[in-house]
């Protein structure tokens, strides 16, 4: 065979021959127990379509997408060599979409997209933006730190785009600066439309320690933990929960700061509300004492309810310090005084419902007369000691 002959056959096999990175279009022979399609390529070889590599859904079933006969285009990624089956390759589908996706793209670095989260994984949200792959780092997918990323899963989302490499098949974006954007907008909607004291209906979005974020519409505001509840709240998460449909009054917008303050407790009735008709003037109860102080005794009357004891309302007798008679978790019986619901305070007295001493009468006139004296010496000489000096704290 001449040399010219040997170069033609040459050239022949050549152009037969299927290298990787090639675009192939064969027949599907089969689809077997391991979830792949076997394709029938026009050099007489086979290839091997896994369902990895036919789409980004784990489980997609070839079975109910493809049939013996059907005609498919794919890009060849390996081949691999069998002594028994020969050569054959191993194909995918969607890396060839993925191609044809890159070279369709219009947009560039600093561009708005569109895109569809598919996944997310340990750092952060695999989406897909035309039919190609890309990626949003854990650290912009938000303005603040998002531990469960779950939730992105299946949303439309805008993000711009950060990096794009279609050599490498890179595309990395954030989130973060259009969600700054798009909340700065909805704050400003927010705080046309809300007035402070308004009450209105939210979702419970997050909870901390000191608070919960309560989704207002596309904006959140913040019911600090002392305005949760009439009743002590020490944990959030143990009386909300998140989606929870709440009540709020707006508190308080803060337009410079972009902040709502909001309140559950004021949209309830709050314990003080019937205090009046329930516990009036000359009123007997029975309370616990809760806390002891200088001045006096804290009791707890009602749920909630606290009215002080003044040390000089405790006994008819002298009472120096109340801790000497009382302590924390006493239970006494208490008459009260005074009720100011506004004002959130009530006076009570345990000396009240105490036989008065018959000597006592004598002894505060003994009192009067004492400082009635006091006085006049006061009004004779100028340069006397005043009160404060003769009896100190004692007066």
């Amino acid at each position: 065979m001449s040399d010219t002959n040997n170069e033609l056959l040459a050239a022949l096999e050549s152009a037969d021959q299927i290298k990787v990175g090639d675009v192939v279009t064969g027949e599907v022979l089969a689809i077997d127990n391991d979830n792949q399609a076997v394709i029938g390529l026009h050099t007489g070889e086979e290839g091997v379509v896994p369902a990895r590599e036919y789409s980004d859904d784990r489980n997609v079933s070839l079975a109910d997408n493809l049939k013996v006969g059907d005609t498919i285009e794919t890009v060849v990624i390996s081949n691999v060599t069998s002594d028994k089956e020969g050569v054959s390759y191993l194909l995918s589908k969607k890396r060839l979409e993925a191609r044809k996706a890159w070279e369709k793209l219009s947009f560039g670095e600093g561009d708005v997209v569109d895109a569809k989260v598919l996944n997310a994984v340990r750092g952060g949200l695999i989406v897909d933006v035309n039919g190609v792959r890309g990626f949003v780092p854990a650290s912009m997918v938000a303005e603040r730190f998002i531990s469960d990323l779950n939730q992105f899963k299946g949303e439309d989302i805008k993000a711009e785009v950060i990096e794009i490499d279609p050599a490498k098949a890179r595309l990395i974006l954030s989130r973060k600066a259009v969600a700054a954007q798009e909340r700065a907008e909805k704050l400003a909607e927010a705080f046309n439309r809300l007035e402070v004291g308004e009450v209105v209906e939210g979702k419970v979005a997050r909870l901390t320690d000191f608070g919960a974020f309560v989704d207002l519409g596309g904006v959140d505001g913040l019911v600090h933990v002392s305005e949760i509840s009439h009743d002590r709240v020490k944990n959030p998460a143990d009386v909300l929960s998140k989606g929870e449909t709440v009540q709020v009054k707006i508190l308080a917008l803060d337009s410079d700061r972009g902040r709502i303050s909001l309140s559950i407790k004021a949209t309830q009735p709050g314990p003080w509300d019937e205090v009046a008709e329930k516990a009036p003037a000359g009123t007997v109860l029975e309370g616990i004492v809760k806390r002891v102080k200088d001045f006096g005794a804290f009791v707890e009357i009602f749920p909630g309810i606290e009215g002080l004891v003044h040390v000089s309302q405790i006994s008819h007798k002298r009472i120096e310090n109340p801790a000497d008679v009382l302590k924390s978790g006493d239970k006494v019986k208490v008459q009260v005084l005074d009720v100011k619901p506004a004002e959130e305070r009530i006076s009570l007295s345990m000396k009240a419902l105490e036989e008065k001493p018959a000597d006592n009468n004598r002894e505060e006139q003994g009192n009067r007369a004492s400082r009635a004296d006091v006085a006049a010496y006061q009004q004779e000489d100028d340069g006397a000691a005043t009160l404060g000096d003769i009896f100190g704290d004692k007066l």
